[in-house]
């Protein structure tokens, strides 16, 4: 017979924070073992009374960390101060409309390919897939744009502009 779930707090309850505490660091430690615990207890009525209970913990303490890095990086830093003022790099109507005037005078598939690359981060694949053609094709297609906008764009060299 499975012992009452209270009981399985209590004695892998140090284990488990370990585990998270090595994973996490002691800030976000505390939140993986909550969590660890509140999904055990929603999956303990169908744990197997064979399974061993200490393994299964941890397992479910390791996933819980892998959610943490994985929502770390997806969450902006955090920084002690915000800047002192504002900016408007990227706002339409900025100080930035020739290079967008530049942008809008490439050909289609250039465009599309710089914008899918530089602003979108996608592979070449991923904007051939949407594109049509190959990845060779869209690698191609982004070079020549960029090429374009050295040569057409003022101020593109000072800039500091690079693929």
């Amino acid at each position: 017979m499975k012992q009452p779930f209270e009981k399985v707090v209590v004695r892998y309850g140090v284990t488990v924070l370990r585990v998270c505490r090595a994973l996490l660091g002691v800030h976000d430690a505390d939140d993986a073992w909550s969590e660890t615990f509140l999904s055990a207890m929603r999956a303990y009525p169908g744990l197997p009374e064979t399974a061993n209970v200490e393994a299964w913990l941890v397992t479910i303490a390791r996933r819980k960390a892998i959610d943490v890095h994985r929502a770390a990086k997806r969450n902006a830093p955090a920084v002690e101060a915000l800047p002192e003022t504002p900016t408007d790099l990227g706002i339409p109507g900025g100080d930035d409309t020739d290079l967008w005037d530049a942008v809008a005078r490439l050909p289609d598939k250039q465009r599309l390919a710089i914008t899918y690359r530089y602003l979108a981060g996608m592979s070449h694949a991923e904007i051939a897939a949407i594109l049509g053609g190959t990845a060779d094709a869209a690698r191609r297609a982004a070079a020549d744009g960029l090429n374009t906008l050295r040569k057409n764009y003022p101020g593109a060299h000072a800039k500091g502009a690079s693929s």
